[in-house]
């Protein structure tokens, strides 16, 4: 096995879905089927926009792409995928993170390996961008962000020691990576109320809701995200709610939901408030699942928010 670097471009002829499918020419064949198994940082072009590295995920297994002769399928490891905290940029003092793009000086390669698709990373290469993208504090700053009280990161006694493999698949750690970024991505604001509400001490009241559930085989895609109010949130859970197939209509179960409290919750226009970089937009495949498989039925016999 192998680790790997995955260049990826929104605009691509490709057929990438970075939390799903990698789709590549024959040429990376082998160093990609040399990644069955093991983890692979995508990486944005100086061309396609800012963001350098940006996710990290594992492959499970390649095929052929059907219908498509020269061009290969990466599958990811469903539940594997993750955003990163900060996005890590390309150079940092300006030296390549990548020990294959860097002279023997430190200074930046041109040309060759640096326009390649597909790089083999070295682990200490892959540890370190992982550290710098998913930091091992990352739980302890959430857990200290608003509160003004608590002492900043000198404590170290309160920060756990976690390998960088271990923190990629704990749960714990995962669920806070992205709450902070699908938070981010709505301004802190909730999507279908359109409220953006904090408590005294300033920390917000939005919740981080998976579109389709990790334990259905969702990611941890912001794309599979919407940030929502602690009540939208239950009731996006309960199909009591979801969105339309034009991915912006507020769909309501109006014979579970009562007229006042449509009123009360949703935005007057029924429309999804758009995240602020529309490539974090829900994608359209895991709302149609929502709607599938969730939205309508719900029972309920746990009593509602609204009493």
């Amino acid at each position: 096995m192998t680790k790997l670097i995955l260049m990826h471009k929104a605009d691509s002829i490709y057929d990438d879905e970075p939390d799903v499918v990698y789709d590549f020419p024959r040429a990376y064949l082998k160093a990609v089927q040399e990644a069955v198994g093991d983890w692979v940082i995508y990486y944005e072009p100086v061309k396609a926009g800012p963001r350098g590295y940006f996710a990290v995920a594992r492959v499970s297994e390649v095929i052929e792409k059907p219908g498509a002769e020269g061009r290969y399928l990466a599958l990811i490891e469903p539940g594997s995928f993750l955003p990163f905290d900060r996005e890590v940029p390309r150079l940092l003092d300006g030296r390549p993170l990548e020990t294959a793009l860097s002279a023997p000086d430190g200074a930046p390669k041109k040309g060759g390996a640096v326009q390649s698709a597909v790089r083999r990373l070295p682990e200490t290469d892959f540890a370190r961008i992982i550290n710098l993208g998913l930091p091992q504090e990352l739980e302890y700053m959430e857990a200290v962000r608003y509160d003004l009280h608590t002492p900043a990161l000198q404590d170290e006694a309160l920060i756990f020691d976690r390998p960088v493999l271990e923190r990629l698949t704990r749960r714990p750690y995962r669920d806070i990576a992205f709450r902070r970024k699908v938070r981010e991505a709505y301004g802190y604001r909730c999507a279908m109320s359109g409220l953006q509400l904090r408590n005294g001490g300033g920390r917000p009241e939005v919740q981080a809701a998976h579109i389709r559930p990790v334990e259905k085989q969702g990611s941890d895609s912001v794309r599979n995200g919407l940030a929502l109010s602690g009540t939208l949130h239950w009731m996006f859970d309960r199909g009591l709610i979801s969105v339309a197939e034009d991915c912006e209509t507020i769909l309501v179960s109006r014979n579970k939901v009562p007229d006042d409290v449509v009123g009360r919750l949703i935005r007057p226009d029924g429309k999804l408030v758009p995240p602020l970089d529309i490539r974090n937009a829900p994608h359209p495949a895991n709302l149609r699942w929502h709607r599938e498989n969730v939205f309508g039925q719900a029972v309920l016999n746990e009593g509602t928010p609204w009493g």
